[in-house]
């Protein structure tokens, strides 16, 4: 078993492990319904209050891990039966409540939404709370408290909503995609849609049909796999069947030339590397659209370049988003990328296949620049587009604003919108440290951006025009 935070976390990578291990074999569908038993083999219930619901969610776990619900547009799906139905009463007054003279959270709240009983205790008029968290800031007892489910409280484009049987649902018309509730479900009823198989089947037909494979991997890499080194994932990659693995930093080196000239030439962008945050735009800024990027991603830019150069190219990226399966779904990007992944469904591959690839020797990957690689950090957009200008002597001065998460990305668009902000280039990224932050990462937690910068200084090209230049050769 390798490490990974959570115990949902590790029964999601089995699932998918074991889809991929039979489809390998080719006998998925013959055995697609013994795999909760595989998974689960005694009568013993280990995490359910019995096997054989144990068995059931693992049953709708196999279905997104074949691809989901395929009437639902979205790639984040709900599990409605594992979905633990958590308390959502909002804001709430707990016995901490002293009745105290001061009333500070009845003073603080602008809805009238406080009152008090007989016994001088705060209550909350749920009919009047707009659950802004004023009255739970001020009091001294912290005698208030939010009773959010974490889902809820992951999604901050209040996306999560309730059904009839109070299971969780999404709001396809607010969600990003982000993954961010995917994590923070303590049952585990949130996943991605996985198209691990399509991979699967991509590579086994290669052998027969003469294509070629490619892996595109994200520059997030570098925070990943931490039991083994970055060359031996490429090792382990080139095991799996794939024909060669490039580097979407690479992608990013073109991106970044191509961006610092859009911004010389219109005078205002907000980027277009991150699917989630262009998502965002187009769902809550309609009006700022005509200023995203017209650049395509580097995951869509290095995917056009290869397909290219190589007729029978199959691509495959691979990093730590979910909003990335949503980006390939995209006419504009469809032709390029055939299929996106997470670490997570690559460890599973690796594991299907019993690779251990901390025996491998390592092969290098080194297609990019410095400033391609630092793309997977908050931060990093900003600093190639302003190496790009001046690696171009263009006639444009970079007043960015980097946006570490959704929420930064909010506050940001809105004052841009009203006017209020001074600069003229915005990195948007919808996961809090950029894309190391990702929810398909094998673990989570605040991770170290030096670790990124130094993997981007271990690149031999140090310029964008130096790594653009070997395009081609």
């Amino acid at each position: 078993m390798r490490k990974f935070d959570t115990k949902v976390q590790y029964l999601k990578y089995k699932v998918l492990r074991e889809v991929a291990r039979q489809a390998f074999k080719g006998t998925l569908y013959d055995n697609l319904l013994d795999i909760p038993k595989i998974i689960v083999p005694t009568n013993t219930p280990t995490m359910r209050c019995c096997v054989y619901k144990e068995r059931a969610i693992l049953a709708e776990r196999v279905k997104v891990a074949i691809g989901g619900d395929k009437e639902n547009p979205n790639v984040i799906e709900v599990i409605s039966i594992a979905c633990d139905e958590c308390p959502v009463g909002g804001f709430e007054v707990t016995n901490a409540c002293r009745g105290c003279l001061a009333h500070r959270c009845e003073d603080a709240c602008r809805f009238g939404a406080i009152s008090f009983n007989q016994n001088h205790e705060a209550q909350i008029d749920k009919s009047k709370c707009k659950e802004c968290g004023a009255c739970a800031k001020v009091c001294p007892y912290t005698a208030i408290v939010s009773r959010k489910r974490p889902c809820q409280s992951a999604c901050k484009v209040k996306a999560i909503e309730m059904d009839e049987n109070r299971a969780a649902k999404i709001d396809n018309s607010k969600c990003i995609s982000c993954g961010a509730c995917v994590y923070m479900c303590p049952f585990g009823a949130i996943m991605d849609k996985s198209y691990i198989i399509n991979v699967v089947d991509m590579l086994k037909k290669s052998e027969k049909n003469g294509t070629r494979v490619y892996g595109v991997v994200a520059p997030a890499i570098v925070s990943q796999f931490s039991y083994a080194k970055p060359g031996q994932v490429v090792a382990g990659l080139k095991k799996l069947g794939f024909h060669t693995v490039v580097e979407a930093a690479l992608g990013a080196d073109m991106v970044a030339q191509a961006e610092s000239a859009e911004l010389a030439e219109k005078g205002y962008l907000t980027s277009s590397c991150c699917p989630a945050f262009v998502d965002f735009i187009h769902k809550n800024f309609p009006d700022m659209v005509q200023h995203i990027s017209h650049n395509l991603s580097p995951m869509a830019t290095i995917a056009k370049f290869i397909k290219s150069t190589d007729e029978k190219a199959k691509v495959v990226f691979i990093g730590p988003c979910t909003a990335k399966k949503m980006e390939v779904q995209k006419d504009t990007v469809k032709p390029y990328v055939d299929v996106a992944m997470t670490f997570e469904e690559l460890q599973a591959l690796f594991d299907s296949r019993d690779i251990d690839i901390t025996t491998l020797d390592e092969e290098y990957l080194d297609n990019a620049s410095y400033f391609g690689r630092i793309f997977a950090r908050s931060g990093g957009l900003a600093d190639a587009v302003e190496e790009g200008i001046k690696e171009q002597n263009l006639d444009v001065e970079l007043k960015a604003c980097v946006c570490d998460g959704i929420e930064a990305c909010k506050v940001a668009l809105l004052k841009k919108s009203k006017n209020m902000l001074d600069a003229n280039f915005i990195e948007g990224m919808a996961c809090i440290g950029g894309c190391i932050g990702g929810a398909g990462c094998l673990t989570h937690g605040e991770k170290n951006k030096a670790e990124v910068d130094k993997y981007g200084r271990e690149a031999l090209e140090k310029t964008i025009l130096g790594a653009v230049s070997t395009l081609g050769k």
